[in-house]
């Protein structure tokens, strides 16, 4: 798939009032600082179609993109650490919480770890919840480029061990990205792709 379009749509502290339509939706979230504003501009070929900065914390809202005029892609505020008041961070999670739970449009969610550290308690946590709630996500490893591939190879299976000795059976789909290399774009579209393909064909049917 292709992105020819993406336009921002609005921004939203409240579920009951992100668009209505019935079109695919694919939610980007990861710890602060992770890249998930870096990525979301690679994917779309739009420098700043999403906001980014060098401080954490910088998205406080639900964010709506509309791409190619038939699906959405949603930007999160990230989980974990970030320059803003514990008032603040209950916020956010309660924009979270309710969204992930209560977004009947989402199809999928991509969880954005950052590869280059070891396993961090707060994203096992949340891949925990994650499942827990049964919302279908895949994660994506960014920040490819600043490691050797062998150790890219390392840092993934520290992750994997982890979340097969913790959380799930088996490990959940994985992408492994860089938004400066371009890394991992066809391969994340593609697979959007097929999921939209999939859901338009079972609403046609219906």
């Amino acid at each position: 798939m292709k992105i020819t379009a993406a336009e921002f749509v609005m921004s939203n502290a409240r579920v009951d009032k992100c668009p209505k339509e019935s079109i695919p939706e694919y939610a980007f979230i990861g710890r602060s600082n992770v890249g998930k504003s870096s990525l979301i501009n690679m994917l779309t070929s739009k420098k700043s179609l999403a906001k980014t900065s060098g401080r954490p914390g910088k998205t406080q809202l639900i964010n709506h993109f509309k791409i190619n005029q038939n699906w959405f892609l949603v930007d999160l505020p990230g989980y974990g650490y970030a320059r803003v008041s514990k008032k603040e961070k209950r916020t956010f999670q309660k924009y979270i919480t309710d969204y992930f739970l209560q977004r009947e449009q989402l199809v999928c969610a991509f969880v954005l770890v950052d590869i280059r550290h070891e396993p961090q308690a707060v994203d096992i946590d949340f891949l925990r919840w994650m499942g827990e709630n049964q919302i279908p996500f895949c994660m994506i490893f960014t920040k490819a480029d600043k490691l050797k591939p062998a150790v890219i190879d390392q840092n993934i299976a520290a992750y994997n061990a982890k979340i097969t000795e913790e959380v799930f059976e088996e490990a959940p789909k994985q992408f492994v990205t860089s938004s400066s290399k371009h890394l991992g774009k066809e391969e994340l579209l593609s697979y959007i792709g097929e999921i939209n393909e999939q859901f338009f064909k079972a609403t046609h049917k219906n």
